[in-house]
């Protein structure tokens, strides 16, 4: 344990390090010019920074893999993850360089343009300077609590982006400190493992580079959804107070990004599974129960989030921005994976067919599928049995974010921090598992420090299956962690 906790430590701080020559530096400014080392930003300096952030990333991995093997216990498990986010702090941002765009969006609030409507290009200033060029031209989807953050903390630093990115780092350690305080006892709750829960939701590689390292609004985010769901599936969700705080941290959630609204309908199963009445109430008395529920979480969900939105002085302008931006193209979405496979055919046959019909249409179809297949995934996993109904509605929450991902015109890395959070909390079955564990470490290695993604790189698709193989071999070797799992934790078998 001693060597896999310090390997760790070792990568962490290989990352923090690399992460200011290779990682998404500033284009103006910055530490390493203030100390002289700008030298190590652009040419063989940065090949060098390069080399040893993709070692801190690779080592990252592998500790995680073997703490996952070894298994040696919630508190070990707990310190691991605080052993390895503590280099992270002190990183700049690694694999995305959207923490500028935020704060550029908090500045345009700030000094009276909606983002809503207007690019960051309007307001020019040190921060624009920082935001990706796809972006500058772009408006934002995210909620007013997101531009209230961002406003709040650019009126008090200022244009200073240094500054700016302590704080949001800060926003974003407070998210995550969050998620590793909840989601264990959510894990506890609904009879799974709190330390395989933490392990692979907190301690993934997958969430420490994007959630810390990276400052993403996924880490507040997803601690608030997490949060959520530990008041309403805990024993005193009874009382309307706690079901009504936990609804109320959710919407909290959805004013940052709508994504956490997915979470919302399965909340309605689990208040419905709580009623007094139970299993033997009356169909009329059931219906009853439903609509009130329903009724009750979208009172509270609006009434927090146009809360929200007045407290930070933006609009409902987010709504309509909620498809996002459709610049974005990488195999992460499944109507891009599609287009990729289709096109080459089809130009077999057709060669003026272009890649972007194709995109445009399996784009439309996946919409379409995505909603559908929402509404099918909330229906299976209604509450069949009273006793198992918190469990049911989490890993119903779990597969309906897995839908929406997979389904969505644009999917990145952290969208996955929303799954990936809950996917342990439950005692899900084992290829369930197995692909949460290999798919992670395939996302974790897929982007580089900058934030270039490497699935079009031949070498990367050829060896990404074998890394996630390979992990699952590492971690279950020849299924003993499972019975080393059961003897830990007794509870009901796998479905």
């Amino acid at each position: 344990m001693q060597r896999t906790l310090w390997l760790g430590v070792a990568a962490s701080v290989c990352i923090a390090l690399g992460s200011y020559g290779a990682g998404a530096t500033r284009n103006r400014s910055g530490l390493m010019r203030e100390l002289g080392l700008d030298a190590l930003t652009y040419g063989h300096g940065r090949g060098l920074m390069d080399g040893l952030l993709t070692v801190g990333i690779l080592g990252l991995v592998v500790a995680w893999l073997l703490l996952g093997r070894v298994r040696p216990g919630l508190r070990a498990t707990r310190l691991a993850t605080c052993a390895w986010t503590a280099p992270l702090v002190l990183s700049g941002p690694v694999l995305s360089r959207d923490v500028y765009s935020y704060l550029m969006q908090g500045a345009m609030l700030r000094d009276g343009y909606d983002p809503y409507t207007e690019g960051a290009a309007v307001n020019p200033g040190p921060y624009l300077w920082e935001v990706s060029h796809d972006w500058r031209n772009t408006t934002t989807p995210y909620g007013p609590l997101h531009l209230g953050l961002g406003k709040a903390i650019t009126s008090v630093v200022g244009d200073d982006v240094t500054a700016g990115l302590v704080a949001y780092k800060l926003i974003s350690l407070a998210g995550f400190a969050l998620i590793v305080w909840a989601v264990p006892r959510i894990a506890r709750e609904l009879g799974g493992n709190a330390e395989f829960a933490l392990w692979i939701g907190a301690t993934n590689p997958v969430m420490l580079l994007h959630l810390v390292g990276g400052m993403h609004n996924e880490s507040v985010m997803v601690g608030l959804v997490s949060a959520g769901l530990l008041a309403c599936i805990a024993p005193q969700c009874r009382r309307v107070a706690w079901s009504t705080a936990g609804i109320a941290l959710i919407a909290l959630a959805v004013s940052l990004k709508a994504t956490a609204a997915i979470a919302l309908p399965f909340v309605v199963w689990i208040l419905l599974a709580r009623d007094n009445g139970g299993a033997h109430a009356s169909w009329p008395r059931r219906v009853g129960v439903f609509i009130g529920s329903g009724a009750w979480t979208v009172a509270v969900t609006a009434a927090v989030v146009n809360l929200v939105t007045v407290l930070s002085g933006s609009s409902w302008g987010w709504v309509e921005e909620i498809s996002g931006n459709s610049k974005v193209v990488n195999p992460l979405a499944g109507p891009t994976l599609l287009a990729e496979l289709i096109t080459p055919i089809a130009q077999l046959i057709n060669e003026d067919f272009h890649y972007n019909s194709a995109l445009a249409a399996t784009r439309a179809a996946s919409g379409i599928l995505m909603l559908a297949g929402l509404v099918v995934v909330w229906w299976f996993f209604r509450p069949k049995d009273r006793a198992l109904a918190s469990s049911t509605a989490v890993a119903g929450t779990t597969a309906a974010y897995a839908v929406a991902f997979v389904a969505n015109s644009v999917t990145l890395p952290w969208y996955y921090a929303s799954l990936i959070s809950l996917v342990g909390t439950f005692r899900a079955p084992a290829w369930v598992e197995r692909v949460a564990v290999g798919g992670s470490v395939v996302i974790a290695l897929a982007f580089t420090g900058s934030g270039n993604h490497r699935f079009y790189d031949p070498w990367f698709l050829v060896l990404a299956p074998f890394a996630a193989l390979l992990s699952v071999v590492l971690v279950w070797p020849r299924g003993g962690v499972d019975k080393q799992v059961g003897a830990r934790t007794p509870s009901p078998a796998r479905a």
